[in-house]
């Protein structure tokens, strides 16, 4: 399973919800962009040490970008970007997942939905 930063952030709120997702998942991984989403939200050196020790103690694997994972996300952009307002880092994200057969659990189905090949697993907090 992927998870969207939406839903790791709902785990560093204290979300019960979001933690049972998480843990219930057999193996979990992020996309890099995640990752880099998580520091840029960070508000001090002890939240980056926070992020990092969570995603260490839970075994996320954090998964790079590859040439085809670019390619795939820009013609997400292309599709899908006008449509239904996706940015980059969710093309990038949805790329991830299909590139490596995940199923993305996100509370941000809207930028998503679109996506046929992309199997999404609904979060709702």
């Amino acid at each position: 399973m992927l998870f969207d930063t939406d839903v790791l952030i709902w785990v560093f709120r204290g979300n019960a919800k979001a933690a049972t997702a998480i843990d219930a998942a057999q193996r979990r991984h992020l996309s890099i962009v995640n990752y880099m989403e998580l520091l840029h939200g960070a508000r001090s050196r002890a939240e980056v040490k926070a992020i990092k020790n969570f995603l260490a103690d839970c075994r996320f694997e954090t998964l790079p970008l590859t040439e085809n994972i670019g390619h795939r996300a820009s013609i997400y952009m292309e599709e899908y970007g006008l449509k239904v307002a996706m940015c980059l880092a969710d093309a990038l994200v949805a790329a991830t997942a299909v590139e490596g057969k995940l199923i993305l659990c996100t509370a941000n189905r809207k930028h998503y939905k679109p996506i046929s090949e992309l199997e999404l697993k609904p979060f709702r907090p």
